[in-house]
């Protein structure tokens, strides 16, 4: 059974499957694995500078003759590098693919066109779907409030995606992103009208991901109801919600009846360190890479409420694999599919 749609055919990838992208957890290792293995793999670059994007891209494409996409948050809340220098630098690089979140692609469409290079969009609703595609998008991506990491939408996936669908029709193709980690949710997905599938937390769980191992472990011990969406983790990108892991910081801060910034418990805590030994404090959206050390614990551990699905490890060209045949055993025991086939 071909899994083939209308989105791999844009991007010429053998499965509808994207691997989001994971923040500082992307490196080239993950995107080429997920690209070489068939799916669509992604940098993110937003919190890189710019000699470091272009060194990035660089060593993806070192490592796959596939095509993979480059992320960049447009909001300025977050950015460290103007926006328009640092999609200079991306399309210099040669990024085949692009990607934008957290605001308005319209000003970006015709420079990434110009390039020879695909644009998606990432959206929260109908109709920012529309607009999307009026700018000349070539994909939207619509993200659903069980994704993990920073959220721009306040609509389960399982609405979003049809309403998404309706609005747009088949102009062009659609991926759905939030609570999708197994082949059942992604054919799920697809029949509620995506044309692929975007796996945020599952692929945090991969042998190449660039997460610290004690974040791994508590992605594998938790279940669906231990996230939260809240916007506690504020120093860095502040007044964004985001999806985490429950822990002791934000036990704490909810015990104390949600004080606003400035008046939390520990506000100004040292938990942890990154690799260079820049402090990290308990509020900071700073991701728990390999090199930090310190209360992994209580750092912001993002994570969407696909987390109780992500049980192992493993690498991500094996993870692919396992996605598609999940997809199509799904797919093929759907009720009524024989009828409908014939």
């Amino acid at each position: 059974m071909t899994l083939r749609t209308p989105l791999c055919d844009l991007l010429e990838i053998d499965y509808p499957i994207v691997q989001a992208p994971i923040g500082s957890a992307t490196g080239p290792e993950l995107a080429a694995a997920v690209s070489n293995a068939g799916g669509l793999g992604q940098l993110a670059v937003t919190w890189r500078d710019r000699e470091a994007t272009r060194r990035a891209i660089r060593a993806t494409q070192a490592l796959t003759d596939a095509p993979f996409a480059v992320n960049l948050v447009l909001d300025e809340a977050t950015t460290t590098v103007d926006t328009d220098d640092h999609l200079e630098t991306i399309l210099e690089a040669g990024a085949p693919i692009v990607t934008l979140s957290f605001g308005e692609a319209a000003p970006y469409v015709d420079r990434i066109h110009d390039a020879g290079a695909v644009v998606a969009q990432t959206v929260g609703s109908a109709d920012e779907a529309r607009a999307a595609v009026t700018a000349g998008v070539d994909i939207v991506v619509t993200q659903g409030l069980e994704a993990g990491g920073h959220v721009q939408s306040e609509v389960a996936t399982t609405v979003l995606v049809p309403r998404v669908a309706d609005a747009v029709g088949d102009e062009v193709p659609i991926v759905a992103a939030g609570g999708i980690a197994d082949g059942r949710g992604i054919a799920a997905v697809l029949a509620l009208g995506a044309d692929g599938a975007w796996l945020g937390t599952r692929f945090v769980a991969t042998e190449e991901a660039r997460v610290h191992d004690r974040y791994q472990e508590r992605l594998r011990e938790s279940d669906e109801t231990e996230t939260a969406l809240t916007t506690l983790f504020d120093k860095g990108w502040p007044g964004t919600a985001h999806r985490v892991l429950r822990n002791e910081t934000l036990e704490h801060w909810e015990s104390a009846d949600r004080p606003p910034a400035g008046e939390r418990p520990g506000e100004n805590d040292t938990v942890a360190r990154s690799g260079d030994g820049d402090p990290i404090e308990r509020y900071d959206e700073a991701l728990a890479t390999p090199d930090v050390d310190g209360a992994i614990d209580e750092m912001a551990l993002f994570a969407g409420q696909s987390v109780g699905l992500t049980d192992d490890v493993r690498p991500a060209c094996a993870l692919l694999e396992a996605l598609a045949a999940e997809t199509r055993e799904a797919i093929s025991e759907l009720p009524g599919r024989e009828t409908r086939e014939r």
